[in-house]
């Protein structure tokens, strides 16, 4: 699947990319806030719940980075981009029980490790330095959103 995202993703523009990674993050934001919500209920140690929250946050601020950019270059609307979302996964639905904490932390490190790669890809890419940088940014975050959830993973699988 993610080859076939990322020949999508290529034949974008950069205004579509733009619009692309901006709802991306926003969706990314909504699922690990969801997931914090989720680890809540389940009674889960506060760590999970907090490095959820906080990723959800993250992301969120970099959708928010990336629309002001997106803004001084092409102004208010967003762009309708119909490629599915590299870094959203569908980990909620099967996040019901405890023991599905292992793969639901499994997949968001596999899409974050995606996610960190392709925005490397586009900043070798871009002609535009505002957009590389900001590419270069998101790639370091991501590699970070991947080592946290490598951390809470190895931590709960030493007993919390």
């Amino acid at each position: 699947m993610a080859v076939e995202i990322l020949k999508e993703i290529r034949k974008l523009n950069e205004r579509e990319l733009l619009s692309y990674w901006i709802k991306g993050e926003y969706e990314e934001a909504e699922m690990y806030w969801k997931l914090a919500e989720r680890s809540k209920e389940l009674d889960l140690p506060e760590n999970v719940v907090e490095t959820f929250r906080r990723l959800g946050d993250e992301s969120r601020g970099h959708g928010d980075g990336l629309l002001r950019i997106y803004r001084d270059e092409y102004g208010e609307e967003l762009v309708e981009v119909r490629v599915p979302n590299v870094e959203a996964l569908d980990v909620l639905g099967k996040f019901w029980k405890v023991e599905d904490l292992e793969d639901v932390l499994e997949i968001a490190m596999e899409s974050e490790k995606l996610a960190e790669t392709i925005y490397r890809k586009l900043a070798g890419e871009t002609e535009n330095p505002k957009l590389r940088e900001a590419y270069l940014l998101l790639a370091e975050t991501e590699k970070g959103h991947y080592e946290a959830l490598a951390s809470l993973r190895k931590s709960l699988s030493h007993g919390g």
